[in-house]
């Protein structure tokens, strides 16, 4: 039981630690760099919550180059974003 209960335990240790990663980014405060910081640390936590806990481990091939589309095409789109968001003045 604990062999199949501990990848849950061990992904969830992850989510709190960058859960308190974020918490304390946003008191120290990264100014410009704050925003790609935060979006790091999302995407880590997606991809730890679809690895995980949306069974992507145990899918078929196809099932995983689906879902990986996907997270490119999301990785693309805050790259677009983060650029139209640094080449803007002040």
């Amino acid at each position: 039981m604990l062999r199949t209960i501990l990848p849950d335990l061990i992904a969830w240790a992850l989510l709190i630690a960058l859960l308190a990663t974020t918490v304390i980014l946003a008191e120290i405060g990264l100014g410009r760099w704050g925003p790609v910081a935060n979006l790091s640390i999302a995407a880590a936590k997606t991809g730890i919550v679809a690895w995980v806990f949306m069974h992507l481990r145990r899918e078929s091939a196809l099932v995983r180059l689906v879902a990986g589309s996907a997270l490119i095409w999301l990785a693309n789109l805050f790259v677009l974003g983060l650029a139209d968001w640094l080449t803007r003045g002040p």
